[in-house]
C-alpha cells in the first residue's frame, strides 16, 4: 500500500515549457543551418527531460541539453552534456547555458 501511495505522490515526467523549447530549437536550428547536427530526440523521464541532438540519425548524440528540477535551487537544472558524458557547462538559466554553443568554432570534419 505505501508502494501505491509513493508513486501517486510522484509529479509526472519532467519535460521542457514552450519557452524553454523555442530557445533550445532555435540553437538546433542555427547549427542545421551551419550543417553541424541533422537530427535530434527528446525525452522525458520522472527526473530529467533531455534533448539530445546528432550528427547523423544513426550515431551517438553529439550533445544532450538537460533539464534536471531537483538539482535548481543547488548547481542549477539546466546542463549541456557533451560526447563521454562530459558536462560544458551547467547553471540556473537556460540562455546562459546555452551560450556554450556560441562560444565554439564548429566546422565539418570530412
Amino acid at each position: 500500500m505505501n508502494d501505491v501511495a509513493d508513486l501517486q505522490s510522484q509529479p509526472g515526467p519532467v519535460f521542457f515549457d514552450r519557452t524553454e523549447l523555442g530557445l533550445i530549437l532555435r540553437v538546433y536550428g542555427r547549427m542545421v543551418a551551419a550543417g553541424e547536427w541533422r537530427d535530434y530526440a527528446m525525452i522525458g523521464h520522472r527526473d530529467v527531460a533531455e534533448f539530445a541532438v546528432f550528427r547523423r540519425s544513426g550515431d551517438a548524440p553529439l550533445y544532450r541539453i538537460e533539464k534536471r528540477p531537483a538539482l535548481r535551487l543547488k548547481q542549477g537544472q539546466w546542463a549541456v552534456i557533451g560526447e563521454g558524458g562530459i558536462v560544458l557547462r551547467r547553471g540556473r538559466e537556460l540562455p546562459q547555458v546555452l551560450r556554450v554553443f556560441d562560444s565554439r568554432k564548429f566546422r565539418v570534419v570530412e
